[in-house]
């Protein structure tokens, strides 16, 4: 299989607020854009896709569900999380979870999208010592 993308369609009410939001606080930029449907695409050398329709669509299967965000994690990794977190603070960004440092060897801090969706932004770190060991 020659994979040319792979990516996640969130079928929400809020459609257009979900796009917003990725397009305001990460930089997303549309790729396709219709009344029920738009698809966006990160910057950068590996670029990242993502989708949000509204749950009227037209195009069967998927059906009508719609996602309410339950169980739902986007994880967008990133080089220096204290840096992206002090950005999206000072705009004003609705951050649910603060700026940590967590054992298992990542600072995080998140949002939640318009669909209900947990955005955790990530930048791996060095895991506290024998943190792993129970894991393995």
């Amino acid at each position: 299989m020659n994979l040319l993308d792979c990516y996640t369609l969130t079928v929400t009410p809020a459609h257009r607020d979900c796009a917003d939001f990725y397009r305001r606080w990460f930089g997303f930029t549309t790729v396709f854009e219709a009344s029920w449907i738009t698809v966006l695409a990160s910057s950068g050398d590996r670029p990242f896709t993502m989708g949000f329709m509204a749950p009227d669509h037209p195009s069967t299967p998927p059906g009508p569900a719609v996602s309410m965000g339950q169980g739902v994690l986007v994880t967008l990794q990133v080089e220096d999380a204290a840096t992206e977190h002090a950005r999206l603070a000072a705009a004003g960004a609705p951050i649910v979870h603060p700026l940590t440092d967590e054992p298992w060897g990542q600072r995080r801090f998140a949002l939640q999208d318009p669909s209900g969706a947990w955005v955790d932004v990530v930048e791996q770190t060095a895991p506290a010592a024998g943190w792993w060991e129970r894991y393995a």
